[in-house]
Protein backbone atom coordinates (compact mmCIF):
# COMPACT_ATOMS: atom_id res chain seq x y z
CA UNK A 1 0.00 0.00 0.00
CA UNK A 2 1.23 3.50 -0.73
CA UNK A 3 0.18 7.17 0.62
CA UNK A 4 0.93 10.46 -0.56
CA UNK A 5 2.88 13.05 1.47
CA UNK A 6 1.62 16.48 1.47
CA UNK A 7 3.00 19.45 3.53
CA UNK A 8 1.43 22.39 4.70
CA UNK A 9 1.35 25.50 2.08
CA UNK A 10 1.25 23.02 -0.88
CA UNK A 11 -0.87 23.94 -3.82
CA UNK A 12 -2.26 22.17 -6.22
CA UNK A 13 -0.10 22.90 -9.32
CA UNK A 14 -0.34 22.53 -12.96
CA UNK A 15 1.50 19.17 -13.33
CA UNK A 16 1.21 15.70 -11.83
CA UNK A 17 3.33 16.38 -8.91
CA UNK A 18 3.49 14.71 -5.56
CA UNK A 19 6.02 15.75 -3.46
CA UNK A 20 6.49 12.65 -2.09
CA UNK A 21 4.87 8.88 -1.68
CA UNK A 22 5.32 6.08 1.20
CA UNK A 23 5.21 2.64 0.63
CA UNK A 24 6.54 -0.49 2.38
CA UNK A 25 8.39 1.78 4.63
CA UNK A 26 10.31 3.70 2.46
CA UNK A 27 9.65 7.56 1.76
CA UNK A 28 10.20 8.74 -1.93
CA UNK A 29 10.94 12.24 -2.18
CA UNK A 30 10.75 14.06 -6.09
CA UNK A 31 13.23 15.60 -6.76
CA UNK A 32 13.19 18.89 -5.21
CA UNK A 33 14.25 22.76 -6.72
CA UNK A 34 14.60 26.15 -4.84
CA UNK A 35 11.09 27.30 -5.16
CA UNK A 36 9.21 28.48 -2.47
CA UNK A 37 5.91 26.26 -1.62
CA UNK A 38 3.12 29.08 -2.07
CA UNK A 39 4.32 31.47 -3.97
CA UNK A 40 6.80 29.67 -5.92
CA UNK A 41 9.03 32.14 -5.64
CA UNK A 42 12.82 30.70 -6.92
CA UNK A 43 16.14 31.26 -5.01
CA UNK A 44 18.74 31.03 -7.57
CA UNK A 45 21.00 33.95 -6.72
CA UNK A 46 23.94 31.97 -6.17
CA UNK A 47 24.33 28.42 -5.47
CA UNK A 48 24.76 28.18 -2.44
CA UNK A 49 21.23 29.56 -1.24
CA UNK A 50 19.61 27.61 -4.38
CA UNK A 51 21.05 24.24 -2.72
CA UNK A 52 20.09 25.43 0.82
CA UNK A 53 16.61 26.29 -0.12
CA UNK A 54 16.81 22.80 -2.17
CA UNK A 55 17.47 20.78 1.30
CA UNK A 56 14.52 22.96 3.22
CA UNK A 57 12.24 21.88 0.57
CA UNK A 58 12.98 18.52 1.08
CA UNK A 59 13.24 18.78 5.52
CA UNK A 60 9.94 20.17 5.32
CA UNK A 61 9.00 16.80 3.21
CA UNK A 62 10.53 14.42 5.74
CA UNK A 63 8.95 16.79 8.80
CA UNK A 64 5.30 16.22 7.14
CA UNK A 65 6.68 12.12 7.22
CA UNK A 66 7.67 12.38 10.72
CA UNK A 67 11.35 12.04 9.35
CA UNK A 68 14.64 13.84 9.27
CA UNK A 69 17.68 13.42 7.09
CA UNK A 70 19.13 10.95 8.90
CA UNK A 71 16.68 8.65 7.85
CA UNK A 72 17.87 9.72 4.00
CA UNK A 73 19.25 6.37 2.69
CA UNK A 74 20.04 7.71 -1.25
CA UNK A 75 19.84 10.82 -2.80
CA UNK A 76 20.37 11.92 -6.35
CA UNK A 77 21.72 14.96 -7.32
CA UNK A 78 21.45 16.94 -11.04
CA UNK A 79 23.74 20.01 -11.39
CA UNK A 80 23.54 21.65 -14.52
CA UNK A 81 27.92 22.26 -13.85
CA UNK A 82 29.91 20.16 -12.04
CA UNK A 83 31.72 23.44 -10.90
CA UNK A 84 28.55 23.18 -8.78
CA UNK A 85 29.76 19.97 -7.38
CA UNK A 86 32.11 21.06 -4.07
CA UNK A 87 29.79 24.05 -2.79
CA UNK A 88 26.29 21.59 -3.34
CA UNK A 89 28.28 19.12 -1.50
CA UNK A 90 29.32 21.21 1.15
CA UNK A 91 26.15 22.43 1.88
CA UNK A 92 24.49 19.14 1.15
CA UNK A 93 26.57 17.63 3.80
CA UNK A 94 25.98 19.88 6.54
CA UNK A 95 22.06 18.96 6.97
CA UNK A 96 23.27 15.47 8.17
CA UNK A 97 24.67 14.28 11.85
CA UNK A 98 25.60 10.96 11.26
CA UNK A 99 27.14 9.47 7.61
CA UNK A 100 25.29 10.94 4.90
CA UNK A 101 23.13 8.77 2.65
CA UNK A 102 24.44 6.88 -0.53
CA UNK A 103 24.29 9.21 -3.48
CA UNK A 104 25.22 10.51 -7.34
CA UNK A 105 25.45 13.51 -8.88
CA UNK A 106 24.55 13.73 -12.48
CA UNK A 107 25.65 16.87 -14.58
CA UNK A 108 22.57 17.12 -17.08
CA UNK A 109 21.90 20.01 -19.79
CA UNK A 110 18.82 21.95 -17.86
CA UNK A 111 16.66 21.54 -15.21
CA UNK A 112 12.73 22.92 -14.27
CA UNK A 113 12.60 26.79 -13.99
CA UNK A 114 15.39 27.51 -14.81
CA UNK A 115 17.28 25.60 -11.61
CA UNK A 116 20.87 25.08 -10.97
CA UNK A 117 20.37 21.97 -8.67
CA UNK A 118 17.60 19.60 -8.10
CA UNK A 119 17.90 16.71 -5.30
CA UNK A 120 15.35 13.87 -5.02
CA UNK A 121 16.06 11.07 -1.79
CA UNK A 122 14.22 8.11 -0.07
CA UNK A 123 14.09 7.83 3.43
CA UNK A 124 13.32 4.65 5.14
CA UNK A 125 11.61 4.53 8.28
Amino acid sequence: MKRSIKFPGQTAGTTPFTPAVEANGFVFVSGQIASEAGTNRMYTANITEETDKVMQNIGTILAAADLGFDDIVKCTIYVTSLQFYAEVSRVYLSKFTGDPPARETICVKELPRGANVEISCIAAR
